[in-house]
């Protein structure tokens, strides 16, 4: 099998993911609205999986595309990652570790020997930084951050993710849009930093 590039392996991963949740594979269609792109650019992906042996597919009837089981390591390569509920990009909802599923990653997404979780984002406030309501933000598990990161924290026992700045005697979690205010605080939990957002399918 020849390698995948990065799209590629990004495609490979929302296929197989996509058999793992649902017995069934997933349309063009469905593919395009994950990648945010037309039914032809995904149907050039789906293609290029093909050509490349990494899956087979059907006749031109609807899911009918197949992975290919006897692929080298990358196949194993998909992680399963945990989704643990709502994150506010917004003012901070509430929110406990609520398992909600799973989201399917490519390892090459992730660097080695650090955990990952999933959360639903809802809210705007951190628009302008590319992260929209119904995304699913990717986070890397650390309890530190420096200035200018995006984090996930828990603030008087909220969650919310928000750009991370470390003032004189105070946090400032700033949001990236300019109808909603920074929120301030001496007391912020960090449980990650923003590694990816997926976008949400419209």
């Amino acid at each position: 099998m020849k390698e995948l590039t990065q799209r590629q392996k990004e495609v490979f991963a929302f296929i197989t993911g996509y058999i793992k949740s649902h017995s069934y594979p997933p349309t063009i269609r469905e593919v395009a609205e994950y990648l945010s792109v037309s039914v032809r650019a995904a149907y050039d992906h789906v293609s290029a999986l093909k050509r490349k042996g990494w899956i087979k597919i059907g006749d031109k009837r609807s899911r009918t595309m197949e992975v290919v089981q006897s692929g080298p390591e990358e196949y194993a390569g998909v992680v399963e990652i945990p989704i643990l509920g709502v994150v506010a990009a917004g003012r901070p909802i509430l929110a406990e570790e609520n398992w909600d599923g799973t989201i399917a990653v490519h390892s090459s997404f992730l660097k080695k020997n650090l955990q990952y979780f999933a959360l639903k984002v809802r809210g705007s406030s951190m628009r302008d930084a590319g992260i929209l309501d119904k995304d699913t933000a990717l986070i890397q598990k650390q309890n530190t951050a420096k200035n200018g990161d995006i984090v996930v924290a828990v603030v008087d026992e909220a969650v919310t993710v928000k750009r991370f700045f470390k003032e004189a005697n105070r946090i400032r979690l700033q949001p990236e849009n300019p109808e909603f205010n920074p929120i301030y605080s001496q007391d912020v939990r960090i449980l990650g930093k923003l590694a990816y957002v997926i976008r949400a399918c419209q």
